[in-house]
């Protein structure tokens, strides 16, 4: 356990950010309770002084002026000393260096609006955030190829609409998301829909003048419904949205055991023109140690099926660090999406979320260190341009492998529009489904403000709630007309 005491709360949840990415996968707990490691900061007027400590005696020590006047160049001032003495005392350094957010890429798209250059980005990064030179590059690379692709996007006029299926054939073990086996909800997925059907009913007046950009069914695993039962979603979906001008229509098929060809079918007959088809590895016993019930075939088959049943554009989900795996495993998955040949790749480093599985039995998924994820990360990387496929969109998490990124892959004009929209947070995110959160963007002469609606996560909690979803969404937009 890693001990952190403080005079003072200020930056208190940027300090913890780093001891986490140092100290992975420990406990951060407050100073006088049982620890390994203790850091004390000290704040005084304009200084910081930080002793780390640790039960075998070793202790060091650095200080620093602080610019608490202005609370950004504070906050750098306070993570680059913290970042500093974490350093020496591990001997690591982290590829992300000093940024702990989750939209690194924020950075340089700001400055390319102002007139910036890649080379003034990168530079900005290394310089400020102690970013590695091979993530400031990938940072400025995304950054430039986002906004290739947001450059026409009317963000006043338009909105996006997410549709969640919380269903999966099985949980898998490094999942924490609001998901459902459907051994055991199969007989209530029909009632789902008919709330799905309802609140899409009652979601389509809300948008005014409007008009919908793009459409991502997510999960879950969308693809557990039946055929039937897609059929009448989509078809729903269509009677009270407008679909048939809508930029990107995607679907996350996700688990290949779960894909059929009547499924397929149905999707190509609502004129879906995005999949995703998720293997996470393509090592069969990792597939069978985190609990996903298919086979590395069943995903060439899933892929091949898809193609033929005449989707151009599909995307295949993949997770560096998974338990038990290293370089040669990720070089194995690597070699094999080569040869499937999609049409764009996302590469995510695993997270640790608090409430998977995974997380709660670790002693039983050993997992690489960071130093093996980053040389995981980097195969992919190389692999991804082997099929032309660039960087388009990448996000961090918390709890993330190796303090490292999750980033997405594609050809060009097969980039997620979704996928960068949800990140960049300029856009309007209606959600629906149980634990769907939407995301309303307000803008002004000063730029932006973000409120989010939340949808209740339980099933059976949204079954018999819908009317209050409904109602939680309509009475925000009312109250918020004026600005909306």
């Amino acid at each position: 356990m890693i001990a952190l005491s403080m005079n003072r709360t200020n930056y208190e949840n940027d300090i913890r950010s780093l001891l986490m990415a140092f100290f992975y996968g420990e406990k951060i707990v407050l100073n006088g309770e049982e620890w390994n490691v203790c850091l004390d900061v000290r704040y005084t007027e304009n200084h910081t002084a930080l002793v780390l400590k640790d039960h075998n005696g070793r202790s060091l020590e650095k200080e620093g002026d602080c610019h608490f006047e202005d609370y950004r160049l504070g906050r750098n001032d306070i993570k680059n000393l913290v970042y500093r003495l974490l350093s020496e005392y591990t001997g690591m350094v982290l590829p992300w260096g000093t940024l702990t957010g989750i939209r690194p890429t924020k950075l340089p798209m700001e400055m390319y609006e102002s007139g910036a250059s890649r080379a003034d980005a990168i530079h900005y990064l290394k310089d400020t955030y102690l970013v590695s030179d091979e993530k400031a590059s990938l940072c400025a690379i995304v950054a430039e190829n986002e906004a290739k692709v947001l450059k026409d996007v009317d963000y006043d006029h338009t909105f996006s609409l997410y549709v969640g299926i919380p269903f999966c054939p099985s949980i898998c073990a490094y999942c924490s998301f609001s998901s459902y086996p459907l051994s055991v909800w199969e007989k209530q997925v029909d009632n789902y829909l008919d709330a799905l059907c309802k609140e899409i009913e009652a979601a389509s007046t809300m948008m005014g003048n409007k008009k919908l950009l793009t459409f991502y069914m997510g999960g879950g695993t969308p693809t557990s419904l039946s055929a039937a039962q897609m059929d009448r979603l989509l078809t729903c979906l269509e009677q009270y949205f407008d679909l048939a001008h809508v930029s990107e229509k995607t679907v996350e098929a996700g688990r290949p055991d779960s894909i059929t060809e009547d499924k397929l079918k149905v999707l190509r007959k609502h004129h879906i023109d995005r999949i995703s088809i998720n293997p996470q590895t393509m090592n069969q016993e990792t597939l069978d140690l985190i609990g996903r019930r298919h086979t590395t075939e069943e995903v060439k088959q899933a892929f091949h099926m898809a193609r033929e049943a005449g989707f151009m554009n599909i995307n295949m989900d993949l997770i560096a660090g998974l338990p038990g795996e290293t370089s040669e495993h990720m070089q194995r998955t690597m070699d094999a999406i080569v040869n499937l040949a999609p049409d764009s790749v996302t590469v995510h480093s695993l997270a640790l979320k608090r409430a998977a599985f995974l997380n709660q039995n670790r002693e039983q998924f050993p997992v690489a260190g960071a130093d093996e994820v980053n040389r995981m990360i980097g195969i992919s990387h190389e692999g991804a341009l082997a099929i032309e496929a660039e960087p388009y969109y990448l996000y961090r998490q918390k709890n993330i492998a190796g303090n490292l990124e999750n980033v997405g892959y594609a050809r060009k004009g097969c980039e997620g529009l979704y996928n960068i929209l949800i990140m960049e947070e300029k856009q309007t995110i209606l959600a629906l489904g149980a634990g769907a959160s939407s995301k309303f963007v307000f803008h002004n002469e000063h730029g932006h403000r973000i409120e989010r609606v939340e949808n209740v996560k339980s099933v059976k909690d949204y079954i018999e709630r819908i009317d209050e979803m409904i109602d939680r969404k309509k009475n925000f937009l009312l109250k918020s007309e004026n600005s909306f």
